[in-house]
């Protein structure tokens, strides 16, 4: 900084001034001051400018994975908006929940000097999870049932499904068959359960439900059984890449969507318009619920007080050619 202070012909603390971005400088002071600090290669030291704000304008991210599709595009929404907001991002991956795992990712997070975290986790968090005993206050959740503690973010998953029991049922369908995802994922039972909910509040039978793991491979499988039992007129899928593994399968099998059987999915990613039937799905809005998360756990940083609870982001059904009424 005395090198700078010498070079431009001003004081350190003008130097200081600039670096930290402080007003109160002449435009031609401060450009002097910026050229200077280009000839020399003069980097302010970010540790120390830490210390003084009491802030690394850095975020981390602890997520299960980049394989889900949901998990991908919320980290590209949390990664925007942090830069938006001139945040820096540590990711982490968790790939056994557990309380030592969990302690163990955090311990390091702390050493990357981080502000606070997201957590994005393929888990119902609150169940498996002691996450008070973490060493942030400062945590907003992503699709947890963990909001009686934290700040959680998630997308309105029940009315999204709402919305897909309204269009199958409005065009005639007796009932709805579901293949679901994972069981220890909170956004599966989420979908699930209202699925099911709706169903009885509606009076009509509900069937046995088929458990997948997000991938087209397993969405395969379930379109196998479907097939071969040969009962279902209309099928919710819990997300859109097991939707296009069972359509292959109903179409190998001879079964035409949505001629015999309709198939709705859920989260209306960027293929979901041009698979050989364009599907119907429920949006989800991962870019809001990134930019949410990271609003939400700067206003923590800032001191501002932000209880526990649920953000709803919502979601809206977009229909398709994979939908009609039951030929039978």
């Amino acid at each position: 900084m005395a090198d700078v202070a010498r070079y431009a012909g001003v004081s350190p603390q003008t130097v200081s001034r600039v670096a930290n971005e402080h007003p109160g400088v002449v435009d031609g002071t401060r450009q002097r001051v910026l050229d200077a600090m280009e000839d020399l290669r003069y980097r302010p030291n970010s540790a120390a400018r830490a210390l003084k704000r009491g802030s690394f304008q850095s975020l981390g991210v602890v997520l299960s994975g980049l394989t889900s599709t949901g998990n991908y595009l919320t980290l590209e929404g949390i990664v925007r908006s942090a830069n938006q907001h001139g945040y820096s991002m540590t990711v982490m991956t968790l790939d056994e929940a557990s309380d030592e795992n969990l302690g163990n990712i955090f311990h390091r997070m702390s050493e990357a000097a981080v502000d606070g975290a997201i957590l994005l986790l393929e888990i119902e968090a609150a169940d498996e999870l002691h996450l008070t005993r973490l060493p942030y206050d400062r945590l907003v959740i992503v699709d947890s049932n963990a909001a009686y503690r934290f700040p959680v973010v998630d997308s309105d998953q029940a009315s999204g499904t709402r919305a897909v029991m309204d269009h199958l049922l409005g065009l005639g369908h007796s009932t709805v068959h579901h293949v679901g995802g994972p069981e220890n994922s909170f956004s599966a039972a989420a979908r699930a359960d209202s699925w099911r909910e709706y169903l009885v509040a509606h009076g009509r039978p509900v069937p046995e439900p088929i458990i997948g793991d997000w991938s087209a491979e397993s969405g395969y499988r379930a379109g196998v059984h479907i097939a071969d039992d040969g009962v279902a007129t209309a099928v919710f899928v819990a997300n859109d890449e097991m939707a296009l593994g069972l359509m292959r399968a109903l179409g190998e099998r001879g079964i035409r969507v949505p001629q015999d059987v309709s198939v709705v999915g859920f989260d209306d990613i960027a293929l979901a318009a041009n698979f050989p039937v364009p599907l119907t799905t429920v949006h989800q809005n991962f870019d809001e619920v990134g930019r949410r998360c990271v609003e939400m756990l700067i206003r923590r940083i800032e001191g501002d007080s932000v209880p526990p609870g649920v953000d709803l982001v919502p979601t809206s059904l977009v229909v398709r050619q994979s939908t009609a009424p039951p030929w039978r």
